[in-house]
C-alpha cells in the first residue's frame, strides 16, 4: 500500500509523508500498548496465556482505526458497542471526561455476556474527539453456571449479568456501589475484579499516550490522519475487488446439538461481487435456536469481518474502512442473527464461528478466480470450538476454576502452495497462544495425560491440512472437579476442504472411568492409547454439558484437523511417506486416501502407488480397471494441466469458463454450458471415513464428490443435507 501523505478531496490540510507516517504508527503503537498493560496487570489466564481479548482506538463515532491481533472477533464487533453507548448514555447518565463504560449485552453490540468490553471517551480541547477500548473474556459473570455458558437457558435473562452500558468509572473514578454490585455477580470476583482493573489501565494508558498525541502533532492532524486511514483502507479494498471477475460464491455449513436437542441447524451465505462492492446475504440461514448458540447482528459482522481480512486485505490497514464497501444482509430470527431473548452466551464457539466458516469458504472461491489473490484462498482452519470450564476447591477450600482454551490448537487449513499448519491457532487469532501444560498444572487442580499431536486428523489433498491436538487430564490434589464441555463438530467436519480437497477430523469427546483397581493415570500416554484403554470409554457428543469428573477418571478431547485443498491423489507421494514418517498420516489413510503404498521402511512403492491411484481414480467413474495405462506415471487416467495454459476465465484451479459460457476441465473435458457444472460431473455419495478415519457425519446429512468424467479428478467434496439439491458454490456472470 502506498506510503504517501493523502492528497484526497475532503481532507483539510496537507500532511507532509513523514508526519503521516509517523502518526499512524504512533497510533498502531498505542494500541500495542494497551494490549501490553491488559495482560500485564490481568490475573486471568484467559488474558495472559490464550490472550482472548483485543483492544483499539476509534473515532468519534466509534468507528475502528486501529484494532490488536489478538481475538478479531471483539474487533468487529466494538464500534457497535460505542455507536449504543452514545445513544443511550448521551443524555442521561451523560458522557464526559475521565468516565469508562462497561458492557456486555449482545443486543448491544457484544458477542456474548463473556465478552465484557469497557471503552472510554477521550476529550481534547473540550471536546469528545475520540474513544478508546478494550475487550476481553471473563471467566465467569454470574448466570446460572460456572462460566456463564448457559446450555440449559431458553432466554438471555437466564444467561448471566446483562450490562447494557453502565458508567462504572465516573470522572476518573471507581464506583464503588455499582463495583460492589458486579463483583457481588460473579464467582470469582478476585479473577474478574483484576481483569476488569486491567481494562481500565490499559484504556487510561491509551487515553493518556493519545492525549499526548494531539498536543505534539495537533488534534486536528492527528484527527485527519485517524479519518484518512478509513478512507486509504477503503480505497484499497475497492481497488481489489475491482480488479476481481464479477461473480456469485455459496457456501454452507452447520451446528449440531442447540443445548436442548440434537437438532440440526444449517448456515448458507451467497457472497455476490459486483464492480468494486461485496454483498453477503445470509438468506436460507435456519431460525434461530432455543438454546444458546444463536448469534446476535454484532456477531455476525464479527464473523464476517474476521473473514475478510486474511482474504481480501491482508498487506491493508485492518480498520472499519474495510466494511465500508461490504453490505451485510440476514432476515432477523435466524440462528446467525437472533432477535431478543434468544440465549446467545455460546454465540463466539458456536454461530459466529460458523459465520466465519462460511464466509471465508466463499471469499477462498472468489480471491482463486485472480492468479495474483489466489494464494490467500484456503481450507478451513479448524471449524469448531470446544470449550472447558473446570471448577472445584482448592485444598484450603477457596474456590478454583479454569476455562481451557488448549482448542485454540487445531489444524489450519491448506492453501493453494503450502500445507496447512499443524497446531495452528484459530483463523480469528493471529497471534495465537496456549497456555503451557506447567502452567496449567501449576495453577490448578488437574494433571495432563497426554498433550499432543492427532494422526489421521488433517483434511487429505494436494495440499494437506494442518493436523490437530488432542488431550486428556484428570483431578489431581481434589477428589473431584465439576466439568463443562461444549461445542460443535463432533457430527459435522466444519474444517471444509476446497477444490477436492477433503474435510479435516470431527471432534472428540471422551471420559474414561478407571476399571477396578486401575486408572488411566500413567497407562493412558497419547490419543492411540485410548483405542486399548481397559476401563468404560464413555463416548460424549458435541454439547456433553456439566459432569462429575471424579480422581482416577480423565476427560479427553480433540479438535479439528484443517480442510484440504486439491485432489488427495495428486498429492506429491514423497511428501505422503514424509506424513507418515511424522506420524501425521496413518499407512491406512496413505494407501486408502492418497493412494500411496509405502513399503516396511517408508519408503513409496512407486508401481504399488501406481496401481492404487489408477485404480481409486477408476472406482471414481464407478468402473474398476484390471491395471492401469502404461502412458500415465502418475496413476490417472487421462492427463490434467495447468489450469495457467488453458483459455479462458479461470472459475476454480481445475475448471475454466469460456467464451461461450462453458465449464471445462482443464483435462478438456465440457461440463456443458452455465454455472451448474455439478449436473455434468460424475456424481456420488460415499462414507464419511472415505474422507478419513476421525470424519463423522450427523445423521441428516451426507458425504458428495463431484469428479470430472474424463480425468477422474476430484474437483470438489461437499457435506449436503440428504437430498437436498447441489450447491453451486462458484459462477462468474
Amino acid at each position: 500500500m502506498s506510503t504517501t501523505a493523502p492528497q484526497d478531496a475532503g481532507t483539510t490540510s496537507t500532511l507532509d509523508p513523514i508526519t503521516f507516517e509517523v502518526i499512524r504508527n504512533k497510533l498502531s503503537a498505542i494500541t500495542e500498548e494497551q494490549a501490553i498493560t491488559l495482560k500485564n496487570v490481568s490475573g486471568s489466564p484467559v488474558v495472559t496465556e490464550a490472550t482472548d481479548f483485543n483492544v483499539g482506538i476509534y473515532l468519534g463515532d466509534g468507528s475502528v482505526v486501529t484494532m490488536g491481533p489478538q481475538v478479531l472477533f471483539h474487533s468487529g464487533s466494538m464500534a457497535s458497542v460505542v455507536r449504543n453507548i452514545i445513544t443511550d448514555c448521551e443524555d442521561n447518565p451523560g458522557i464526559e471526561e475521565g468516565d469508562m463504560f462497561v458492557l456486555n449485552d449482545p443486543y448491544k453490540g457484544a458477542l456474548h455476556q463473556m465478552d465484557v468490553t469497557f471503552v472510554a471517551p477521550v476529550f481534547a480541547e473540550g471536546r469528545r474527539v475520540a474513544w478508546v477500548g478494550a475487550c476481553a473474556h471473563q471467566i465467569d459473570v454470574g448466570g446460572m453456571n460456572f462460566g456463564s455458558w448457559s446450555l440449559a437457558a431458553r432466554g438471555v435473562q437466564e444467561e448471566a449479568m446483562l450490562l447494557p452500558g453502565i458508567k462504572l468509572v465516573e470522572r476518573g473514578e471507581i464506583r464503588a456501589d455499582l463495583w460492589s454490585m458486579l463483583m457481588g455477580m460473579t464467582r470469582m470476583p478476585t479473577t474478574v475484579g483484576l481483569d476488569f482493573k486491567a481494562m481500565i489501565a490499559a484504556n487510561n494508558v491509551a487515553t493518556s499516550r493519545l492525549q499526548e498525541l494531539f498536543e505534539r502533532y495537533g488534534l486536528e492532524t492527528v484527527l485527519e490522519v485517524m479519518a484518512h486511514e478509513l478512507d486509504h483502507s477503503e480505497r484499497e479494498l475497492r481497488q481489489v475487488l475491482s480488479e476481481l471477475p464479477d461473480g456469485v460464491f455459496r457456501a454452507q455449513d452447520w451446528i449440531e446439538h442447540d443445548g436442548h436437542e440434537d437438532k440440526l441447524y444449517e448456515f448458507r451465505v451467497t457472497v455476490t461481487k459486483t464492480g468494486d462492492e461485496l454483498t453477503f446475504d445470509f438468506t436460507g440461514t435456519s431460525a434461530q435456536a432455543p438454546g444458546f448458540i444463536n448469534c446476535t447482528y454484532s456477531g455476525l459482522v464479527a464473523g464476517v469481518f474476521t473473514a475478510l481480512l486474511p482474504t481480501l486485505a491482508p498487506n491493508l490497514r485492518w480498520n472499519e474502512g474495510l466494511l465500508r464497501p461490504v453490505s451485510i444482509t440476514a432476515p432477523t430470527g435466524t440462528v446467525a442473527n437472533a432477535l431478543w431473548p434468544a440465549p446467545v452466551s455460546g454465540a463466539t464457539v458456536s454461530a459466529v464461528w460458523v459465520v466465519t466458516n462460511v464466509s471465508f469458504s466463499a471469499l477462498s472461491r472468489l480471491v482463486t478466480t485472480s492468479p495474483e489473490l489466489s494464494r490467500h484462498g484456503a481450507g478451513v482452519t479448524k471449524g469448531s470450538m470446544s470449550v472447558m470450564v473446570l471448577n472445584g476447591l482448592y485444598p484450603d477450600g477457596s474456590p478454583y476454576g479454569t476455562f481451557l482454551l488448549d482448542s485454540t490448537a487445531g489444524g489450519g487449513g491448506a492453501y493453494r502452495d503450502h500445507d496447512g499448519l499443524t497446531a495452528s491457532g484459530d483463523f480469528c487469532v493471529p497471534r495465537p497462544a496456549i497456555a503451557n501444560v506447567e502452567s496449567h498444572e501449576a495453577d490448578g487442580q488437574i494433571l495432563f495425560l497426554y498433550r499432543g499431536i492427532v494422526p489421521d486428523s488433517a483434511g487429505p489433498g494436494r495440499q494437506r491440512g494442518g493436523s490437530t491436538v488432542g488431550l486428556a487430564l484428570t483431578p489431581h490434589g481434589a477428589d473431584q472437579l465439576q466439568a463443562m464441555l461444549i461445542g460443535h463438530g463432533v457430527e459435522v467436519p466444519n474444517s471444509a476442504g476446497i477444490f477436492g480437497g477433503m474435510e479435516g477430523s470431527c471432534n472428540r469427546n471422551e471420559l474414561l472411568h478407571r476399571a477396578e483397581g486401575v486408572s488411566p493415570v500413567g497407562r493412558v500416554h497419547s490419543a492411540a492409547d485410548q483405542e486399548t484403554w481397559v476401563g468404560e470409554r464413555e463416548v460424549m457428543g458435541a454439547k456433553p454439558g456439566f459432569f462429575t469428573l471424579r480422581r482416577g477418571d480423565a476427560v479427553s478431547y480433540s479438535f479439528q484437523g484443517g480442510g484440504g485443498y486439491g485432489d488427495p491423489v495428486d498429492r506429491d507421494p514423497a511428501l505422503v511417506a514424509q506424513d507418515v514418517a511424522t506420524r501425521q498420516v496413518s499407512r491406512g489413510s496413505a494407501a486408502a486416501i492418497y493412494g500411496v503404498v509405502l513399503d516396511d521402511r517408508l519408503q513409496v512403492d512407486d508401481a504399488a502407488t501406481h496401481a492404487r491411484r489408477f485404480e481409486i481414480r477408476a472406482n471414481r467413474l464407478g468402473g474398476a480397471q484390471s491395471s492401469p495405462p502404461t502412458n500415465d506415471p502418475e496413476g490417472g487416467l487421462s492427463g490434467c494441466h495447468d489450469p495457467g495454459g488453458a483459455a479462458g476465465r479461470r472459475l476454480t484451479p481445475d475448471l475454466m469458463v469460456d467464451s461461450d459460457g462453458h465449464v471445462g476441465c482443464t483435462c478438456g473435458h465440457d461440463l456443458g454450458p452455465g454455472s451448474d457444472w455439478k449436473r455434468s460431473a460424475r456424481r456420488r455419495t460415499v462414507p464419511a471415513e472415505s474422507h478419513g478415519p476421525l470424519v463423522r457425519l450427523h445423521e441428516e446429512l451426507e458425504l458428495r464428490e463431484y469428479v470430472c468424467p474424463s480425468c477422474a479428478r476430484l474437483l470438489e467434496s461437499n457435506v449436503c443435507r440428504i437430498g437436498a439439491a447441489d450447491l453451486i458454490t462458484s459462477e462468474l456472470t
